[in-house]
Formats: C-alpha cells, structure tokens, sequence
C-alpha cells in the first residue's frame, strides 16, 4: 500500500510504503546494493549489464537522499553496497583496460556476499522496526484543521518553580472540523508547530526512556493529516468538546490520530502539555521546558508524588476548560468563536493523564463524561463521579498488579452514573496512544493488534461512548463496546 506523506517546508514530497515503511528512493537504493551482490553469481554474459544498471539505480538514489537528508536505517544499506562495489566494478574496470578480468574463488567470495546482503538487509528490517510514523485516513466527514495556544493562569502559581512570581503556564494544541484544504497544502508536523521543535520534543521522548535520539528520529519528520490553522467547517454547528492529558512524560500529541479520527467526526480535541511533566514543552518565546518529576524509588512515596501531579493536571483541564469557554465567547480571539458546544464537555486521558481525567471530572460538574485510557486512579476516591466513565484497559491481572483491579472497580462502584470498563485483548499500554505507529511491534510494548488495528479499535470504542454520551445518539451502547472485548458494566446504586 502506498500512503503519500504530506509536503515538507523544502519541498520535498515522501512517500512510504507501508508495508515496508521506506520510500521508494529507499527501496531503490536497497535493491541496487542488492544487485551489485548477486551480479558475482550470474552467469558471465549477464554480469557487466547487472553490475552497471545496479550502479545505476544505487549511486543517484544514494546522493539523492544524502541532499534531502538520509535517514539512519540507510546507512548499513549504503556500507554493504561500498564493500561489495569495489569487487563488482574490478572485472568490468580491469576488462575495459585490456587486463584479464580476476574473480575471487566461490569459497572466498561467498562469506563476504552474505555479509553484504546481511548489512544491506538490516536497513530495510530496522526501517520496518523504527519508521516514520504513518498516520491513518480520518474517516469522518470533516477535514481536520489545528492550532496551538498557550494560556497563562494568573490565579495559580507554578509549584515546580520557586519564583512566586511564577504563574502556571500550558500549552493546548486543539483539532478542530475544517474545511477541506487544497491539494498539495502544507500538513502539519507531528511532534511540533515547526521541525525544530518536533526534534527538541523526539530527543526529550527518546531520553525519557533511555534511548539515543536517532533511534526514533522517524517522528520527528512525521506529519499528520491535519492543517494548521485551516478555515472552521463551514456552517453554524457547534462542536462538543473532548479534553486530554497525556501520560507522564509525554506530550500533547501524543494521541494525534486519536485527536484526528474523532475532529473529523464533528469534535474539538484540546489536548495538554503539562509543563515540567510533559518531556519537553516548547514555549511561544523559544524557551524549553523539560520534566522535572521522577520516580522515587519507594512505592508510597511515589505514589503520594503521583497524587500530587494528578492534581496538577486536574487543575490545568479545569482551566483550559474556562478558557475554550472564554474562546467561544469571543473573550479570546480565535476562529473557533461561537462554535464550541460548551455544554457537552469530556475529559480523557492516558495513563497519569487518565487518573488526572478522574479527578477532574470529581471536581469540575462542567464536565460531562469521562474517558481513561490505561490510567491507574491516582489520588482521592471521594467526592464520588457524577458522569458516565468508560476506562479502557489492557488485560491487566493480580499477578501483574494486585492494586490496579481493585481501585479501579472501587472508583466505579462508587459513581452515580453508569460505568464501563472494557479490557481489549492483545492490548498492551501504548495500544493507547500512537507508538505502536512508530515503535517496534513488540507485544510488550505496544500490544499485539497492529499498527492499524489499534488506532483504529481506541478510536471505534470512544467514539461510540462520546456519540452516546455527548451528542445522545441512541444505540446499545454496551452491544458495541463488548464486540471488541471484555466489558463490566457498573450500573449506579440508586438506594438509599
């Protein structure tokens, strides 16, 4: 399958094979490295014209992405195709001098042709481990259209500072339904408003989890489907609203084909950078802010600490909820003024960002409905959830860990209205958000359903609990969460 990556700010036009994840001047290079192996073992007649014609193909399409900036997985490609080229090109330069042509024995050359074919093929392997990050086709009926803002709560100080002076500062990246761009717009980049920041933002994941930035550096030249600043969809309609918080140490985009699938089905994604939480959150004047929280190292202190950050979190969803409020009324500037449904509100999140989702909906009646991805409920039970809550979970057991179960049914036990809890199997914990996009698919790690299956399965799931439970779309709610799971249903107590 072919998937045409957008336009880069130089003008360059990727396009990847899916299946493969490489280009086609990727895959072209590889096969020229290939031929100039195998042109040793064909018969005499075929070898010059093999020879040339892989140096041919090889040599334009090495210099070609050298220019346009070549990506790590190439370059064992390219050192097999250097070793193996002095030796395919000796017969031909040798018999254009007059000299008799000289042939390594079988027995010599065969080792050091599977060495070469073995380097070459660790390219195209490490390509399909680590790509660029293809971002699924929104299905809804809107295009998709993003900005990025950045609020200042004048009423809290920063508590990871000690400037008093220092005022809690986020960064809310929104989707929005636009309308369609022209052909050949500008799309916009995964991890960041430019390519400077989404490589500031890949070197911070990277170095979260202890991994050498290039490693990942696919993301960083990711773009998705959606277009800055696009024009607002046409027509009076306004749009409920659908709050997130990433998980710790992660970043506002986090869950952008997530945030896509469902703006082009007629909602507003806000998604959260939590400065000193998030792995790096770049600010309008240049400045970084990396994570400041780490784990302890006692399993009651950090959970204390996670209680606290959740309640960072939760206040930052409250505010940017009075700020959508405020944009919608035109109190701050925005194209999205007089089109937001401030009435139908939820709050999501992933990991800490869904424990913060929690809290803040047991805080804030503003919000309507909550959803937790994979979010262990940190902080206080109490007061009880008064909105429909679905939690979405990998297949998680006492064995893995005794504490999760429990708390989790404790907290929807205790809500008024009713509860779902939908276990997916083969899902692991970033099933959840895009890595398994981009990372290696390692069930472990990112689960066992795919890179397109599990987009595709958290967006099929929500979208349903939101259609129900913002816009009250009538349907057997339980019927189609349970046909891609296991679903508890907590259904309140009413008695007295």
């Amino acid at each position: 399958m072919w998937q045409r990556m957008p336009r880069t700010d130089d003008g360059r036009v990727t396009e990847i094979i899916a299946g493969l994840s490489m280009s086609p001047l990727e895959l072209l290079a590889v096969l020229g490295a290939v031929a100039l192996v195998v042109a040793r073992w064909l018969p005499p007649a075929a070898r010059p014209r093999v020879t040339i014609a892989a140096g041919a193909v090889l040599v334009p399409s090495a210099i070609v992405l050298s220019a346009v900036g070549i990506r790590w997985q190439m370059l064992p490609v390219l050192a097999g195709a250097g070793v193996a080229l002095p030796f395919a090109l000796s017969p031909l330069l040798r018999r254009r001098a007059g000299r008799p042509a000289w042939r390594a024995r079988w027995w010599l050359a065969l080792p050091g042709s599977v060495a070469c074919v073995g380097l070459i093929a660790t390219g195209p392997t490490a390509a399909w481990a680590f790509p660029v990050p293809v971002f699924p086709e929104p299905s809804g009926t809107f295009a998709v259209g993003t900005r990025v803002e950045q609020w200042t709560d004048p009423g809290r100080p920063e508590t990871f500072t000690a400037d008093p002076l220092d005022r809690r500062t986020v960064v809310v990246q929104l989707w929005y339904p636009a309308q369609q761009s022209p052909a050949g717009t500008q799309r916009a980049q995964y991890l960041g408003r430019t390519e400077h920041e989404a490589r500031t933002v890949s070197d911070a994941l990277a170095h979260s989890v202890g991994l050498p930035g290039f490693l990942i550096d696919g993301v960083a030249r990711a773009h998705s489907h959606a277009v800055f600043d696009a024009p607002v969809a046409a027509g009076g309609e306004r749009f409920p609203l659908v709050l997130f918080s990433p998980g710790s140490g992660a970043t506002r985009t986090q869950n952008t084909a997530w945030a896509e699938e469902l703006a082009s089905h007629g909602y507003v994604v806000a998604a959260l950078d939590h400065p000193y939480d998030s792995a790096a959150v770049v600010l309008t004047d240049g400045r970084t802010i990396n994570t400041a929280t780490a784990s302890s190292g006692d399993r009651d202190k950090d959970e204390e600490l996670a209680a606290d950050w959740t309640a960072i979190r939760a206040a930052d969803l409250g505010f940017v909820l009075t700020q959508l409020n405020h944009l919608d009324r035109g109190e701050i500037a925005g194209p999205l003024t007089g089109r937001l449904d401030t009435d139908q509100v939820a709050v999501t999140g992933h990991s800490m960002g869904g424990a913060a989702a929690l809290q803040a909906a047991r805080q804030d009646r503003r919000f309507d409905a909550v959803i937790d991805l994979d979010g262990y409920p940190h902080g206080p039970l109490t007061p009880a959830l008064q909105q429909p809550t679905l939690v979405l979970t990998q297949d998680v057991t006492p064995a893995t860990d005794p504490r999760y179960l429990p708390r989790l049914t404790e907290a929807l036990a205790l809500d008024t209205a009713t509860g779902y809890r939908l276990t997916i199997p083969g899902a692991a914990h970033l099933t959840f958000v895009d890595g398994p996009l981009y990372l290696p698919p390692v069930p472990s790690i990112v689960g066992s359903l795919g890179r397109t299956e599990s987009p595709r399965v958290v967006a099929a799931t929500t979208l349903a609990f939101l259609d129900t439970t913002l816009r009250h779309t009538p349907g057997d709610l339980a019927g189609v969460l349970s046909t891609y799971g296991k679903l508890t249903v907590h259904q309140p107590d009413h008695t007295p």
